[in-house]
């Protein structure tokens, strides 16, 4: 089972002046200007029992950050997912992502089931998946917050700091911690189907 969510995550930014606030007894005429959107990374992983595939940064051309839509989701999809996959040699995979509108495209679903077959867990996909369900993705219960506690240690100043934070991070993470993400995944399956979907208990979400 292959699980792919992706996570932007943006620098944090210090002020030179605390507060923001120019203090002075006359006008000073002086503008503080801030951006409206604040500068951010949108980065994706593949985490499945033999490891993690990625990080992949979603960049322009020009070598720019820029957000996910359909079309740079199935380059990178063909680039670069599909070729480090099948450098792991394995079979009979099956995919899972979210239902993300540039993730359910009809383009982006009818590659995905040229790889996967009917093995793909989808919005519009063979298998459905499960509206409002971050707690049975790994990547989202388990692996973005892992990696948000750790990359801004050190306070990076710049996106290029934080990339590379990111992919130090990521690189970190052992196999015998993702074999206890996985066991804890099952066990969340196992209690979902007994239970016929009710609430799960906190103690499952201790991983």
């Amino acid at each position: 089972m292959v699980m792919v969510p992706n996570s932007w995550m943006a620098p944090l930014k210090f002020d030179c002046v605390e507060g923001g606030s120019i203090w002075s007894e006359a006008n000073p005429q002086v503008y503080v200007e801030t951006p409206l959107h604040p500068e951010k990374l949108t980065v994706w992983c593949a985490l499945w029992a033999g490891g993690i595939i990625g990080p992949y940064f979603f960049k322009n051309d020009e070598g720019h950050n820029v957000t996910v839509n359909g079309d740079r989701y199935r380059v990178m999809i063909t680039n670069f997912f599909i070729p480090e996959l099948n450098n792991h040699d394995v079979q009979e995979l099956w995919f899972q992502q979210d239902g993300a509108t540039c993730h359910t495209a009809r383009a982006t679903i009818d590659l995905l089931k040229d790889t996967f077959g009917d093995r793909l867990i989808s919005r519009f996909g063979p298998v459905n998946w499960s509206p409002r369900s971050c707690d049975l993705t790994p990547l989202d219960y388990f692996l973005w917050d892992y990696v948000k506690s750790l990359v801004y240690a050190d306070k990076p100043q710049t996106l290029d700091h934080l990339e590379d934070n990111i992919r130090r991070v990521i690189a970190d993470v052992r196999p015998q911690m993702l074999e206890k993400v996985i066991e804890n995944w099952t066990s969340r399956l196992d209690y979902i189907r007994a239970s016929r979907g009710s609430h799960m208990p906190e103690i499952i979400f201790k991983t």
